[in-house]
């Protein structure tokens, strides 16, 4: 048998306190940055449903489906995705909550700004910058993997499907109420 020896118990139990003091602080690291980000999610959905933002989504989908291209000079759009897509990336916002979130806009707006005609890489190529949107892209690709393995038992869409999403999407977004 053991013998009890007070010092032996006194560390023991001060060991035990320390790794159960880091479990909790992990814990509460962990719940703190779910919550930041659940926080941060809901304050980046009411700036995407704010007028202003309302009025830029607007903007765009019009001019994206009147295939005017070359009319388009307000990206915010594209630039609110690209900033989501870098918190997320950086894993400050949590990938699901932005696929719950953001998930239908950010794949009808990555296939509409590339399709028919390849705004990002024309961008791209003009201002001599590979990184024009390399973020949103990224949250692009994020989604669709999400989408696939989310719903596992449906075919990998064709260009010509996700296309017609991207225009349903659009014409909703161009009848946006902006006030």
């Amino acid at each position: 048998m053991w013998e009890t020896d007070p010092t032996t118990l006194t560390a023991l139990a001060t060991w035990g306190l320390a790794i159960g003091t880091l479990l909790l602080m992990y814990w509460q690291t962990r719940v703190t940055r779910r919550l930041n980000s659940a926080s941060s999610v809901m304050t980046l959905r009411e700036r995407f449903d704010s007028p202003p933002m309302r009025r830029a989504r607007k903007h765009l989908a019009t001019r994206l489906l009147n295939n005017q291209h070359e009319d388009i000079t307000n990206l915010e759009v594209g630039a609110f995705f690209e900033l989501v897509g870098t918190l997320t990336h950086r894993r400050v916002l949590e990938t699901d909550l932005i696929w719950e979130a953001f998930g239908n806009w950010v794949s009808a707006y990555y296939v509409a700004l590339r399709r028919p005609v390849d705004v990002v890489a024309r961008g791209r190529e003009q201002y001599k910058d590979p990184l024009i949107f390399h973020e949103f892209e990224w949250l692009a690709l994020r989604v669709n993997a999400i989408d696939r393995k989310r719903m596992p038992s449906e075919p990998e869409p064709d260009p010509a499907e996700e296309d017609e999403f991207a225009r349903r999407f659009l014409r909703r977004e161009a009848d946006l109420d902006t006030t």
